[in-house]
């Protein structure tokens, strides 16, 4: 064990004869790596809230895993009762973190996967929600892999590449989204220099980027976020790729907060941004980043959190934040497991998806 990179551990995890959900505890990272195994509601619901699983795919995956644990255990033998009490874990779940599309999403395909089974016994109703869970942790090491080689292509050996917060292997099942074609740019000698921002107030940048790229062998500088202009100012970035957690109709994305600002410099020194979001975080049903609810969270991550002693004066007022959103007209390009995705985007999005269903034709 004493020999186990970070990028050695699985981030999320199902283990069935146990009945838990099995993850990292992100939140004592980089100084302890910690296995904690989940198995009641309550235990998964902080998992999410408190950031101990973190990155929308992830929270996907360990949703899907988490809520087929719940539904293994509910004893009702008819379906309308064991639909109900699913009903319950599932908007119970999904209340954790409302931004993070992909939470939703992927309770709401374990839920389509129930009501689509309703004449099937309950027994073979759990089986297929194993099945689908696992299934959506596959795709997710599938998506992010080709969302790393629709990636490269934007990029050549030797680029300086900025990214904020942590969009890498420990906010999904592997490869991370923004930082996949860093990945797969380091197998293929690619030599990137890559500058990740600590990312202010959960240093998500510090604690868990540079982290798992240092581990990994890449050439990582860490940067303070205000300091992503003055990198950019010098020459030393060629473009800036990050994650997010929701991507409206019109090309908007929510991301951690800073990522605004960073798109704002990047804009100024004519830097492209490029968004990497799985097609399941592109939300059709909210029209522009204006609509996406946007989670504010305790003032003790700010005052507090990561202090000795508290560092704010008691009872000053706290504004905290835990996305903002950044304009479509600042983004070069969303890089999606189908295709890279351009302004109008809304255009883009729809022979994106054109293509989705194409390839799931393919398969079926």
């Amino acid at each position: 064990m004493e020999n186990k990179n970070i990028m050695d551990y699985e981030t999320v995890e199902l283990d069935d004869q146990e009945n838990a959900l099995v993850i990292i505890d992100q939140t004592k990272l980089p100084g302890k790596t910690e296995i904690i195994r989940l198995k009641t509601a309550q235990e998964m619901w902080d998992a999410i809230y408190l950031l101990q699983v973190r990155g929308a795919p992830a929270i996907g995956v360990a949703a899907a895993f988490g809520i087929y644990l719940l539904a293994k255990q509910i004893q009702a033998a008819d379906y309308e009762a064991f639909y109900s009490e699913f009903k319950k874990q599932k908007e119970y779940l999904d209340s954790s973190r409302p931004t993070a599309v992909n939470l939703s999403w992927a309770l709401n395909r374990m839920e389509k996967k129930v009501t689509d089974s309703k004449d099937k016994p309950v027994q073979e109703i759990k089986a297929l929600l194993r099945k689908e869970a696992i299934a959506i942790k596959e795709e997710d090491i599938r998506v992010c892999r080709t969302i790393g080689e629709y990636g490269l292509s934007l990029v050549k050996p030797g680029d300086g590449i900025l990214t904020h917060c942590n969009a890498g292997q420990l906010a999904t099942s592997k490869y991370g989204t923004a930082t996949a074609p860093i990945y797969l740019g380091e197998e293929r000698g690619y030599h990137f220099h890559v500058f990740a921002d600590e990312t202010r107030p959960l240093l998500q940048g510090a604690r868990l980027t540079a982290y798992e790229l240092l581990s990994s062998g890449v050439d990582v500088t860490l940067i303070c976020d205000n300091m992503a202009a003055t990198v950019m100012k010098n020459g030393w970035v060629n473009a800036v790729f990050v994650g997010c957690d929701r991507v409206a109709a019109n090309g908007d994305t929510a991301n951690k907060i800073g990522t605004s600002s960073v798109a704002i410099a990047a804009d100024y020194y004519h830097i492209p941004v490029y968004i990497c979001a799985p097609t399941s975080t592109i939300d059709m049903n909210t029209a522009t980043g204006a609509e996406i609810h946007i989670e504010e969270r305790p003032a003790e991550e700010i005052t507090e959190m990561w202090y000795k002693e508290r560092m704010a004066p008691e009872g000053v007022k706290v504004f905290n934040p835990a996305f903002d959103v950044t304009d479509h007209n600042l983004i070069a390009g969303i890089v999606t497991e189908y295709g890279i995705a351009t302004a109008p985007f809304e255009e883009s999005f729809r022979e994106i998806f054109a293509r989705k269903e194409e390839a799931k034709g393919k398969i079926r």
